[in-house]
């Protein structure tokens, strides 16, 4: 295992040294007592573990960890201070650990044991089934890139955790500043108690991700988190770029704008109700009814109607109150000859109505039925 030291102080770095000489599983591979020649230095090393001593002068250990963090992510960061309090930041920023000065032989053997622990998994999880795309159509779900695109199996702390993981899903890319996660996940807790929640929850969302071996990592920076997918798909994403980069509709296409219909295959979160989800999860229903009643318009001219009803159908299921849908139904049906749900489509149409609005069915929609009730009578 390759390590760096930097601590400001002389003494204590030389003191560190001679600890570290000891551990024949470590190789010191260079010391700073400056933190900007340590940055450079460990841009150019890549080192597996930098012992970073916290209270140095111009800038901080944490501050210093932050910038690690943006070049070096998989560099194990483990802090070194003679206060304790410093432990709950510690953790906020990924530490792989702390310790306390002045430091014990028994506790820095502790760390090294889990530090090798942690370099070593990778290696063992090269043989696992690769993550495919993270799922928020429905709920939110990791797809597996196998055969069956099975779904993997996440234990989620707390209830807390998996709305804040989905919620840096739903802002991924971008930072998010913490006093606006505070704002919206721990709405109305008390401001001391949810700040130290949600460096623990970072915490523990961080270890699932190494825990489930997928390649998502959260970055600390400027009082901001970002989710960083490394290129892991989100099918809401892929679902609309499929949308928005079909062909016009024929009957050559029509199969592949059938095909992207199909793969919705639920409102965004809509399992979870997040509040703050509602205005994306509206976006993407418009864009799918859009095209749904395009398609089903589509396949209605040009005579298509059992493949025209299906589509309505759906329609109806996801938006029951809108008047439109239900009097293509009925005319789809009497293309079809079927008197009867004609009659049943009218019928719901107008208790539907009543219920909820307290009106009737708009006069075209009456006119047109009076219309085919004669004609099915005069036949």
């Amino acid at each position: 295992m390759r390590a760096i030291i930097v601590d400001d102080e002389r003494l204590s770095l030389d003191y560190f040294e001679r600890l570290l000489d000891e551990r024949p599983e470590v190789t010191l591979v260079a010391t700073y007592t400056d933190p900007h020649q340590a940055l450079a230095g460990i841009e150019e090393l890549e080192p597996d573990v930098v012992f970073l001593d916290i209270e140095m002068p111009e800038i901080t250990g944490i501050q210093l960890a932050e910038q690690i963090q943006t070049f070096s992510p998989r560099t194990k960061i483990v802090f070194v201070t003679a206060y304790r309090e410093y432990a709950v930041q510690a953790f906020d920023l990924n530490a792989s650990d702390y310790l306390l000065k002045p430091i014990q032989k028994d506790r820095l053997q502790k760390t090294i044991g889990r530090l090798m622990e942690g370099i070593a998994e990778p290696i063992a999880q090269t043989s696992q089934p690769t993550l495919g795309q993270i799922c928020c159509l429905s709920s939110l779900r990791f797809q597996m890139a196998d055969e069956d695109r099975a779904h993997l199996e996440v234990k989620w702390r707390t209830a807390k955790s998996k709305e804040l993981f989905a919620f840096l899903l739903h802002h991924r890319q971008k930072p998010i500043r913490k006093d606006h996660i505070l704002d919206v996940i721990w709405t109305g807790d008390d401001p001391r108690k949810s700040v130290s929640q949600l460096y623990s929850t970072i915490y523990q969302l961080r270890k699932l991700m190494e825990k489930l071996g997928v390649p998502v990592t959260i970055n600390s920076h400027n009082n901001s988190y970002l989710l960083n997918l490394h290129g892991t798909p989100v099918d809401a994403e892929v679902w609309e770029q499929r949308l928005l980069t079909l062909e016009p509709l024929t009957k050559e296409t029509q199969p592949q704008h059938l095909a992207v219909l199909e793969a919705y295959n639920g409102d965004y979160l809509a399992e979870h109700a997040y509040i703050w989800a509602e205005a994306e999860r509206e976006r993407l229903r418009a864009l799918w009814l859009h095209h749904a009643t395009k398609l089903g318009a589509y396949l209605k001219a040009v005579g298509d109607h059992t493949a025209a009803l299906a589509i309505y159908r759906t329609i109806q299921e996801r938006y029951p109150y809108m008047e439109d849908t239900s009097f293509m139904l009925m005319q789809l049906y009497g293309r079809l000859g079927d008197r009867n749900a004609v009659a049943r489509c009218y019928e719901n149409l107008v208790a539907m109505l009543k219920e909820e609005y307290d009106t009737q069915p708009s006069d075209g929609i009456q006119t047109w039925y009076e219309e085919w009730t004669k004609q099915i009578t005069y036949r």
